[in-house]
């Protein structure tokens, strides 16, 4: 019997959890700070699976009315920005003081990441094998939602917007012919489709820009 899309998303903490388990002696070193938002703003590549849309679009449901409309608004902005091509401030950074309106449910894409140098004209600077160790549990939380799909954060709530999809999703309905075209102009990656990856590492601690 398949699981339960509600089961698999249940499974979300206990995967983001041993992933800092297993990159916290090279997070020690991050200079990451409250407030510190360069990634949050010039990197713009917040890609989220179908589950933590869901995720991400129930805490939405419950902001108050206004608050609502302005996030749908910059959601928005950030779909037709990367329409374009271009960076996008995350729609769920605050304005007055660039901290997170969903930190404590934010998506992996944003907790792979951190530096250890001061992110100010240049690219994230981490080590490769806590690279290596986030694209591992890409392919884990790729592999637990292999019903769902990949993509931009903007394009995934987008999706998950229209009633149809997000009742086939939540039903464990597997169709990626009704978003071809969407998700061929979108960039979007059907889960199942993708390889699982397995670890390398060797001995040596190595530093990367995160790209």
């Amino acid at each position: 019997m398949a699981q339960k899309t509600q089961d698999k998303i249940e499974e979300l903490p206990e995967i983001y959890s041993d992933f800092e388990k297993s990159v916290y002696e090279y997070k020690k070193s991050a200079t990451c700070k409250i407030g510190c938002a360069y990634c949050c703003i010039y990197v713009g590549n917040v890609d989220i699976t179908t589950m933590e849309g869901i995720v991400i679009q129930n805490r939405l449901e419950t902001f108050e009315k206004k608050l609502k409309a302005n996030i749908r608004k910059k959601l928005d902005k950030n779909k037709a920005e990367r329409e374009r091509g271009v960076l996008a401030r995350c729609a769920f950074l605050k304005e007055e003081d660039n901290t997170c309106l969903i930190y404590d449910i934010r998506p992996f894409s944003c907790r792979r990441i951190y530096s250890i140098k001061q992110c100010n004209q240049s690219q994230p600077v981490v080590h490769r094998q806590a690279i290596e160790l986030a694209d591992y549990t890409i392919s884990k939380l790729q592999q637990l939602d292999d019903t769902g799909y990949s993509g931009h954060m903007s394009f995934i709530l987008y999706l998950l917007d229209k009633s149809g999809f997000r009742k086939a999703y939540l039903g464990g309905k597997f169709n990626p012919g009704k978003i071809m075209n969407f998700g061929k102009s979108h960039g979007i990656i059907i889960n199942r489709s993708v390889k699982p990856k397995s670890l390398s590492f060797n001995n040596n601690l190595g530093l990367s820009h995160l790209l």
